[in-house]
């Protein structure tokens, strides 16, 4: 079972870029797809992107496409959201989670959750 930490949050301003990465805990940590996820106040959470195991295949939600890259470092056990031009809507806990299957957009599908990372966006 692994674990997840993310880091990396924190109060930028509009049209800044940020960077959140989630370790993992176990060895095995290519052998997961990763996915980043946020929830907004008062909203549900969401998809924001993943990738698959070995990196070949990203998906990205259509509010983030164009300025977030999701990428990994399997020998860091690390995977990363890079985040330009943000914008005061993108203000979230943002997640990271992992599974062992394929790479997917579902939320449900992903059995491992770390405890998220505030980003505040300031107009």
């Amino acid at each position: 079972q692994v674990q997840l930490m993310e880091s990396g949050g924190g109060l930028v301003q509009t049209g800044d870029s940020q960077r959140l990465s989630c370790i993992g805990s176990e060895g095995t940590f290519s052998s997961y797809v990763m996915g980043w996820f946020r929830q907004a106040p008062g909203k549900e959470r969401e998809f924001v992107a993943a990738i698959s195991k070995s990196a070949d295949t990203t998906y990205y939600a259509d509010s983030v496409k164009g300025r977030c890259t999701i990428s990994r470092d399997n020998a860091k056990n690390t995977v990363y959201l890079r985040m330009n031009n943000l914008k005061p809507e993108d203000t979230a806990v943002y997640y990271c989670a992992a599974r062992r299957g394929i790479i997917t957009r579902t939320q449900g599908l992903y059995n491992y959750w770390g405890q998220g990372t505030q980003v505040t966006v300031s107009s």
